[in-house]
């Protein structure tokens, strides 16, 4: 009985889920379609940025994202660190990353069953592969456009620490706290809490207590649009 319960509740919460992305997608079309030409106006590049995100039970999937570096970014630099003031985030990128609008294309993630609206903030597979027995367990929901670990912290705590919080979300999970969470992303978004983590570095997960200091040459900082700086 429990099973056949917990199926027909992670049903209904996938339909609340896609019925939720599909309003947010209508009420957001203005301002999809003009950060989409914003982007291609500024260089002619892809308006999308895609890359393979891990999910639920490990299942990988192709996440979008709005484009703020300049094409081709992710081939230099440091690799997953990110810096608030690297040179390769555009300007258009720039206004995109400080509203977190760069992330609303991940609705039609979720309209694809995807993604949740709440849920642990889906990572690459690299990182995966480190995790530990513990850590894994983030996977056994649905990956989602924000979650507890981005209320409590977001980039400004470390990696394993944010791990632990998405853990506790898998085993407090609910419809009112996940209620909770969309409240509180949006008092987050508006006040641009955490978006860098110390010293406007976004460390990867093994780097989490390594101190990191700004390279000399600032186009070759890091990637932006690598999967894990924008958690």
């Amino acid at each position: 009985r429990f099973v056949r319960y917990e199926r027909r509740s992670r049903r209904a919460k996938r339909a609340v889920d896609a019925a939720g992305a599909v309003v947010g997608l209508v009420g957001c079309a203005p301002l999809l379609l003009a950060a989409a030409v914003a982007i291609r106006l500024e260089d002619g590049g892809p308006v999308f940025f895609r890359q393979e995100r891990i999910g639920e039970n490990g299942h990988p999937f192709t996440m979008l994202k709005f484009r703020t570096m300049v094409v081709d970014a992710e081939s230099r630099g440091l690799g997953l660190v990110t810096h608030r003031e690297d040179d390769r985030i555009t300007r258009v990128g720039r206004l995109l990353r400080a509203t977190s609008i760069d992330e609303l294309p991940q609705l039609i993630n979720v309209v694809r069953n995807d993604m949740s609206l709440v849920g642990p903030r889906p990572t690459v597979r690299s990182q995966v592969d480190r995790y530990t027995p513990f850590q894994r367990r983030r996977l056994d929901v649905p990956a989602g456009l924000t979650g507890w670990a981005q209320i409590n912290g977001r980039n400004g705590i470390p990696w394993t620490r944010r791990i632990d919080l998405d853990v506790w979300y898998v085993d407090n999970r609910g419809t009112w706290l996940d209620f909770q969470i969309i409240a509180r992303t949006l008092v987050t978004l508006v006040r641009g809490d955490g978006t860098y983590g110390a010293g406007g570095l976004n460390p990867d997960l093994e780097s989490d207590t390594a101190t990191t200091s700004i390279p000399a040459q600032r186009t070759d900082a890091a990637t932006a649009d690598t999967p894990l700086n924008r958690h």
